[in-house]
């Protein structure tokens, strides 16, 4: 073998054998760091989203909220691979897949068959089967007990968001509209004008009880030609896409979107 050929030769497998010494030592690489989505992605996975033909909108929540359905877990098959907020799935790391909460959400996954909970960050989309609402990483699904039975009926209640838990105080505890919530732009939709406050009123209403907080439904008033204008403002969307999947889905004549 000519001496250039055979250096190459060794030098492979020289860092072959070192590669495989070294095994889990290997430093993990992560398309985002995690807990840290960037805001331009994290808006990007609050778009209306379809999934073998059912379509998803992802929403926004508040510390507090609960939701209660079947929980599975996902691991090996999936370890290694990317997920929907950009980083790379760690089979041993406390994170699950949640359809429409916001990516980097705090949540307690409570096992109601057995009683016991853990805690996960969400930094990927599913489980897209219907009845489930979570589907839980191997280390968090090992803690509920799921490795032995596979799925269970859960309780999850948001503790806080961007990896963090939030600890309300007494005052927000009675007062759930100051509980913390997730917030990322100011994208909004016009819904409505009117020049009798009383029209504005109940569009307000109306969409009050469709959309959930932190998006929130107002009432501006302006002065056009001399006479009030009573519009009609539905804020808290995350993007500009967000926005407009909103106007599209509830076929709102002549809405537009909106940046104060």
């Amino acid at each position: 073998m000519p001496r250039f050929f055979f250096s190459v030769f060794l030098s492979v497998a020289l860092s072959s054998v070192m590669l495989s010494l070294t095994g889990c030592s290997v430093k993990r690489v992560h398309y985002t760091k995690p807990g840290h989505t960037s805001a331009a992605r994290h808006r990007a996975t609050m778009r209306t989203y379809t999934v073998r033909g059912r379509t998803y909108h992802p929403t926004y929540v508040k510390v507090g909220d609960t939701m209660i359905g079947i929980s599975s877990w996902y691991g090996p098959n999936f370890h290694g691979k990317m997920t929907s907020n950009g980083e790379q799935y760690d089979m041993h790391a406390h994170t699950a897949a949640h359809k429409t909460w916001p990516m980097d959400t705090m949540v307690r996954v409570q096992n109601l068959q057995n009683g016991k909970s853990t805690v996960v960050r969400i930094n990927d989309r599913g489980p897209f089967v219907a009845g489930r609402v979570i589907d839980c990483s191997y280390a968090a699904g090992k803690e509920l007990g799921l490795d032995k039975t596979g799925i269970a009926k859960v309780k999850l209640t948001v503790l806080g968001f961007a990896g963090k838990i939030y600890r309300p105080t007494a005052a927000q505890k009675r007062d759930r509209a100051a509980l913390p919530s997730v917030h990322l732009s100011d994208f909004g939709v016009q819904v409505g004008a009117f020049r009798r406050k009383i029209g504005a009123e109940i569009t307000r209403r109306k969409y009050t009880t469709i959309v959930r907080t932190p998006k929130h439904v107002m009432i501006r008033e302006f002065t056009v030609g001399g006479l009030p204008l009573y519009r009609v403002w539905v804020m808290g969307f995350g993007s500009a896409e967000e926005a407009k999947d909103f106007i599209a889905d509830r076929g709102i004549a002549g809405g537009f979107l909106i940046r104060p």
